[in-house]
This record gives structure tokens, C-alpha cells and sequence, in this order.
């Protein structure tokens, strides 16, 4: 199945809000799944969509909202791995609607953000991967990475 793509618009918030929480539940993540209907996380996605700061694809069948990808460049210091970069993509908000699961959306939405971070002179992205999805990403060239998070509360 080949959906059409769009790229994502600010009218699009809630259903990105929507595809965020819906992201989380299916990776029995119910506590994020909570946390990403917030206002403050919907008042962040609605600026960084206005701004342009957050841009990506919905995917759509017959008009219908199927799945979206997220993507954002955010500044980054030069790392051993990678002395010369000082920005890196970053994916996030990989959805599809369960019934459209395993028709290729995703590797479609996957290339349509490869394409987008090198038409922006993207050399190098991240994104973070659920066990489920991880196969998939791997197959299209992403490796694991660590990395380790700290709250500061």
C-alpha cells in the first residue's frame, strides 16, 4: 500500500498530539502516553509546528490521517564520532494507525524524512526506538546507540 504524503501543518496539532499518545500506548507506555495529551506538551507542539521548528509527512489514505513522522534539527556539539556536525536530526512521532501496520507507511514516512533531512543538509539523525520498532529501523541502516537520561527535578 502506498499512502500519499503531506507535509505536517499547524491545523495538525491535535492530530499529531493525538498519534504521540497513541505512539506511547502501543508501546505499553501508558504513563507518556498520558503525558503527551498535556496542555504544555500541546502548547510546545502547537508553537514548534507554527515555527516551522517541528516539520515532517502525515500520511494519508483516501484523505484519511493514517500516520505522521515527526522531524526537527536541533544544534549539536561536534562529537568524536562525528567531528564536523554541529546539527543532527531528529525523528520523533513515528506513528501508523494500527489497521495500516505492516503495508510499508512507516518505510514510506522513513524515506520521505531521509529525503527531507538531505534536502536540509542533515548528515547525521537520532531517533529513539521502542524493542517493537527497532528491527524495522535497523533494517533501513539505524543503529543503537546509548544513551542514558537524568531527571534534574
Amino acid at each position: 500500500m502506498t499512502a500519499t504524503l503531506r507535509p505536517v501543518a499547524p491545523s495538525d496539532c491535535d492530530l499529531v498530539c493525538r498519534h504521540r499518545h497513541d505512539m506511547f500506548l502501543a508501546a505499553g507506555d501508558a504513563d507518556a502516553g498520558a503525558a503527551a495529551m498535556t496542555p504544555a506538551y500541546a502548547a510546545w507542539q502547537e508553537q514548534a509546528l507554527r515555527s516551522g521548528a517541528y516539520f515532517g509527512f502525515i500520511a494519508e489514505v483516501d484523505g484519511t490521517a493514517i500516520g505522521g513522522v515527526g522531524l526537527m534539527v536541533v544544534d549539536w556539539p561536534p562529537h568524536q564520532l562525528h567531528p564536523e556536525i554541529t546539527q543532527r536530526g531528529y525523528v520523533l512521532n513515528v506513528f501508523v494507525e494500527p489497521e495500516h501496520r505492516g503495508k510499508g507507511i512507516a518505510k514510506q514516512m522513513m524515506a520521505a524524512a531521509d529525503a527531507e533531512f538531505n534536502r536540509r543538509g542533515v548528515t547525521h539523525a537520532v531517533l529513539t526506538a521502542t524493542d517493537q520498532a527497532r528491527p524495522i529501523y535497523e533494517k533501513d541502516g539505524w543503529v543503537l546507540t546509548a544513551q542514558m537520561g537524568k531527571d534534574m527535578r
